[in-house]
């Protein structure tokens, strides 16, 4: 019995699903973060090697594109706290906000806040950056360590007044000094979380060991060289008298950004304009996407099932799921480069899109059925908002509906989609119809779209991917479809591979292991990531091609799962490839270590390395990142286990059972660790309460029914261990454990039906003979 259950505390993990991507996913809004100080001094040049010159050094020429950019949000986008660049009211004001009275004020041309601290006390602060202009601004508050913490009192720019973010996006969460999500903790930290995206040439420069920054810039803001790269070659070049200038397309500029083809100019963008994660800083545009970072997927909780925005998504993966993607239109076919603005903005609004879209089909009432502006009709009123006539004849508000985030700032879904009420009823997803018919329901909306355009409506992925959510096994083909057909956007059929990870059928298992192969870097990592191996063997000979693989995000994948294996059964061949590809990976999650969910891969794989005491100290500074990180709490107690502190380990458990009651498997992992410890009732009650909790994983029942074997009890014996076929009807420790029992008892007809049913399963393994041998013997 107690064999079994070691078996199973090495492998629970699995189960329950804890963070083992490579890459960390930064759920936070935008706002929780901001840039940082003293400009960075460029070395001495080496001839050939670009360094950053600083924007200014533009101007000269490019006068025309400067004036455009000049007060565009890129512009914007951080600056040094001023009398000019500050918006909020600094004139003695005051805020009221659970409690607290907030004073914003200025002494000696310096701007403060008197708030709540790292403390929960009220102190005195210094603001000395702002971050973003319109339709709100941030400040910036220095603290030890390098740090820059983003303060939750926000300037509203239309309102012209104070709000605080905790009260338009965690409404409904109590944030206290001690959360992960308060002002001064890691959550709201400039330096690791955005910016990269509101300076030029910026260096996050973390210290993993120390655990401090030396955030550096050349542009405090959004500048030229933030785009073209480094500028000093393209100066000389200019310098150069013209018949002296080598004939080069990008002009002396590291970056090229004239005449991209749409995946090109919009890969330039996503380094910013994406919700995704990092791999280091920034060092220039490279030859994949996922070599500098991995984009977010089309899953909860960011996107709705039909792949509309949810979370603060940043546009890309909206994008590159839209029919505009598709046929090659780009960033700067709406947006100026410079400005930011649409190129489009004429007397009549749906100019911008009647550059291609021909007037006379679809700026006509046949085509959108609603009154244009200033015809006869009445506004729509509904929840507390007024329509007025001729919003319903936009094609924006059609088409692109948007969200408010951070409060204040109302952003359009870039999927650029066709209404579909339909999908509402299907999905739950929200459709522009019902955005401003609120007072209706979708099935009126849906009646409408087929009085109007007919009851045909093209399959869309969101019916599957609905499903798949809930992990409807009807989804397998569909998902299965998604992934394997070229037809569908990249960002799609990724996120089919990432749903298929659910199932473990063969037709799953198949799909993944072809786009093991797949020529999309995105494809691959996520095939990677999904697949579920039948040995160490497939493994070993599936994973080990990608050690190799272009692309850096699919290498450190390969590397994380292979970790998993003991170092033992690789071939030394592979060995050098193994290690220089993990150590990649480890390098990435080092360079986010202020982050908890790298700590925890880093506890991962030394933990899969036998590196227990790396592992200890990585899942203790996750835990101190945030005390309300789980996943490092159950991986430690594993680790204590296996450093033999079972007493730690167990502590913890039933820590997480207390505090974290969503945390359900908590309880079958302190069953596996009682029995291991010899108090088998004690095991015995925690797994029966994970049973009632988490009734439908099998190994829950398979080890109860190895306790209640333990103290004789028969009878709940083989219910447990019934349940536990039921729910998994080929497991080969099952039906050898029931077989066992049925020979000890002497009933060889319940042997021989099971050998047969391991002949069936297993036709190749020689246990379902040698049971009908023995049976056949009495």
């Amino acid at each position: 019995m107690s064999d079994s259950i070691n078996k199973e505390k090495r492998n629970i993990w699995q189960k329950t699903g804890l963070v083992s991507a490579i890459l960390i996913v930064f759920s936070f809004p935008l706002y929780l973060i901001i840039n940082h100080f003293p400009g960075l001094e460029e070395p001495s040049a080496l001839y050939g090697q670009p360094y950053f010159t600083g924007g200014e050094s533009c101007i000269e020429c490019h006068q025309i594109e400067y004036d455009l950019w000049k007060a565009s949000d890129h512009d914007l986008a951080m600056a040094h706290a001023t009398d000019e660049m500050v918006l909020g009211d600094f004139n003695d004001a005051t805020f009221e906000f659970d409690g607290e009275v907030h004073r914003f004020y200025k002494r000696d041309d310096r701007f403060f806040v008197w708030t709540s601290g790292p403390d929960g006390e009220m102190g005195e602060y210094e603001i000395t950056y702002t971050f973003g202009y319109r339709p709100l601004q941030q400040y910036l508050v220095p603290f030890e360590g390098g740090r820059l913490q983003c303060l939750p009192l926000t300037w509203d720019t239309d309102k012209n007044e104070w709000y605080h973010m905790v009260d338009t996006v965690y409404s409904d969460q109590h944030i206290d000094h001690m959360n992960w999500l308060y002002w001064t903790n890691q959550a709201q930290n400039w330096n690791g979380m955005c910016a990269d995206c509101h300076s030029t040439n910026l260096l996050k420069n973390y210290d993993f060991k120390a655990d401090t920054f030396h955030t550096t810039w050349s542009d405090i803001n959004v500048n030229c060289e933030a785009c073209h790269g480094a500028g000093s070659e393209h100066i000389k070049w200019a310098k150069l008298p013209e018949m002296a200038r080598l004939a080069d397309e990008s002009f002396g500029l590291p970056v090229q950004t004239r005449e991209l083809d749409n995946r090109t100019y919009v890969d330039r963008c996503a380094r910013c304009h994406a919700r995704r994660s990092i791999f280091g800083d920034f060092e220039g545009y490279y030859a994949d996407l996922l070599d500098y970072m991995h984009p977010t997927l089309l899953i909860e909780p960011y996107y709705f099932p039909d792949g509309q925005i949810l979370e603060e998504d940043y546009v890309y993966a909206s994008f590159t799921q839209s029919k505009m993607y598709m046929t090659d239109v780009k960033c700067n076919d709406c947006h100026n480069a410079h400005s930011l603005k649409l190129v489009a903005e004429g007397v009549e609004a749906n100019d911008l899109c009647l550059q291609c879209h021909r007037s006379d089909v679809y700026d006509t009432y046949d085509h959108h059925f609603h009154k244009k502006a200033g015809e006869d009709a009445k506004p729509v009123y509904a929840d507390g908002k007024t329509y007025e006539v001729g919003s319903g004849a936009l094609c924006v508000n059609c088409h692109m509906p948007g969200r408010y985030y951070m409060g204040v700032d109302f952003r359009r879904d870039h999927s650029i989609r066709v209404p579909r009420p339909d999908l509402t009823i299907a999905t739950g997803s929200p459709n522009a119809c019902n955005g401003c018919h609120s007072e209706n329901t979708a099935e009126w909306a849906s009646e409408y779209i087929h009085r109007w355009y007919g009851l045909s409506r093209i399959p869309h992925f969101g019916t599957v991917f609905a499903k798949a959510r809930m992990g409807d096994e009807s989804s397998i083909p569909g998902l299965v479809n998604i992934a394997l057909d070229e037809l569908f956007p990249v960002i799609v059929r990724a996120t089919a591979i990432f749903e298929l990870e659910k199932f473990s059928d063969s037709l799953s298992r198949q799909a993944v292991i072809r786009s093991l192969s797949d020529p999309e870097s995105l494809i691959r990592h996520h095939a990677v990531q999904s697949y579920l191996p039948s040995g160490v063997d497939e493994m070993i000979s599936l994973l080990t091609p990608l050690l190799n693989d272009p692309v850096k995000a699919v290498r450190m994948q390969a590397a994380f799962r292979m970790s998993s294996i003991p170092v033992a059964r690789m071939d030394s061949s592979i060995l050098r490839e193994f290690y220089e590809s993990l150590s990649e990976y480890r390098e990435v999650m080092e360079f986010t270590g202020e982050f908890a969910a790298s700590r925890h891969n880093l506890g991962v794989i030394y933990q899969n390395l036998g590196m227990f005491a790396d592992a200890e100290e990585n899942f203790l500074a996750a835990i101190r990142i945030d005390d309300e990180f789980f996943p490092s709490m159950a991986n430690l107690s594993v680790t204590y286990n296996q450093l033999g502190k079972n007493d730690e380990a167990e502590a913890l458990l039933r820590l997480m059972i207390r505090d974290f009651q969503d945390y359900r498997e908590a309880h079958y992992s302190l069953g596996l660790l009682l029995a291991e410890k010899g108090d088998y009732a004690g095991a015995l009650a925690a797994l029966e309460t994970a049973s009632e909790l988490v009734p439908d994983y099998s190994r829950i029942w398979y080890n109860m029914a190895l306790l209640y074997q333990h103290f004789g009890r028969e009878d709940k014996f083989l219910d447990a261990m019934e349940t536990a076929l039921l729910l998994e009807p080929q497991n080969m420790d099952y039906l050898y454990a029931m077989a066992e029992y049925y020979y000890r008892i002497r009933n060889f007809d319940q042997v021989r039906l099971i050998a047969n049913e391991i002949i069936r399963y297993y036709p190749q393994d020689p246990l379902g003979p040698q049971l009908l041998q023995l049976a056949g013997e009495h």
